[in-house]
């Protein structure tokens, strides 16, 4: 793991954890991301690969599944993975496909990851990073003439999407869909937002979850939603999610909320 020491806890880390100790700041793991992007491009079975440009990294993987029959013209979900995987990965591939099928193309990025062995909260040292590659995304769509955007995004992927979301340079979006997140907002939603956890989901998103609720925004949308019988990760219940998610983005999209 490459890291170096800083003298106070970085400022980003705050959005997330608690407490003043130092903490190790960690780079992101460039070499084990190309072996995720070898490893999964070969096995695309839905949608197509396609190379976003960053500052940091000129060619971030990122997977396009266009609907077949678009629910809504000119629309798309941003789909973002947690810490330590891919944009094809369990839950995101569920989430990507089951999505597209419904009738609303998907983005799913390859967001920065650190070294296999990096404690969960480090990962806010890339939160930068993953601003950048969020900004591409929306750049990416905006040029195949997408006009209305949601974010999709699970566990510290919704972190990283939160810390987007809360920087000067978002751009506005209809609707955002945490599942599984480990952190209360960086600011209140400046959009509808399903906010999506597990029954049994970690102990650390059901402590948290009460002070999001106390945040959305009171409108016909916004809500938590707790999936019966699973876990953090989905796996018995993809379908389920993805049934739930659409009717919000529906009217999100439709400006209904």
């Amino acid at each position: 793991m490459r890291c170096v020491w800083r003298a106070s806890a970085v400022a980003l880390t705050a959005i997330i954890f608690t407490g003043g100790a130092d903490r190790a700041f960690c780079a992101a793991d460039y070499a084990r991301e190309a072996r995720l992007v070898q490893e999964i491009v070969p096995a695309i079975v839905v949608g197509d690969a396609v190379y976003l440009t960053t500052a940091a990294q000129p060619r971030v993987l990122a997977l396009y599944t266009e609907a077949a029959s678009p629910a809504f013209a000119k629309a798309a979900i941003i789909v973002v993975h947690g810490a330590g995987v891919h944009p094809d990965w369990g839950l995101i591939n569920g989430l990507r496909s089951g999505l597209a099928e419904a009738g609303i193309s998907t983005l799913s990025i390859q967001m920065p990851v650190l070294s296999a062995d990096a404690p969960r909260e480090q990962y806010a040292t890339l939160f930068p990073e993953a601003n950048e590659r969020l900004a591409a995304a929306v750049a990416y769509l905006r040029e195949r003439g997408v006009e209305r955007m949601a974010i999709v995004s699970h566990s510290m992927g919704a972190s990283m999407a939160d810390a987007y979301l809360s920087s000067p340079s978002a751009v506005t979006l209809a609707a955002w869909v945490p599942v599984g997140m480990l952190s209360a907002f960086g600011s209140r939603p400046a959009m509808p937002v399903l906010d999506v956890i597990a029954e049994r989901d970690f102990a650390q998103v059901l402590d948290i979850a009460p002070k999001r609720a106390a945040t959305l925004r009171r409108d016909r949308c916004s809500k938590q939603m707790f999936v019966a019988g699973t876990d953090h990760y989905m796996e018995n219940r993809q379908k389920e999610l993805v049934a739930a998610i659409v009717p919000f983005l529906v009217l999100a999209f439709a400006g209904k909320c």
